[in-house]
């Protein structure tokens, strides 16, 4: 059975982790090659989720023109 545009974005994530069993992966890279709407998306979701990960990540600096008063309003507003 072939794997159709809304199939693969189910699968996205699972792909992306090397989650898929051995037939699923090969039906998604089978849709990939011939879909160029789904490979431009998934390109954008792996971006996406590099991006994602980046903001999540550790280094809590800032750079220094970041203003305090602006700080605090985005902890306060995430308390809420």
């Amino acid at each position: 059975m072939s794997m159709t545009c809304r199939d693969l974005v189910d699968f996205l994530m699972a792909y992306l982790d090397e989650e898929l069993p051995e037939a699923q992966r090969a039906s998604f890279e089978e849709h990939l090659g011939m879909c160029p709407p789904c490979v431009a998306y998934l390109d954008t979701y792996r971006e996406t989720v590099a991006l994602g990960k980046a903001v999540c990540s550790e280094d809590d600096s800032l750079p220094d023109d970041v203003p305090e008063a602006l700080v605090q309003a985005i902890l306060t507003a995430r308390r809420k």
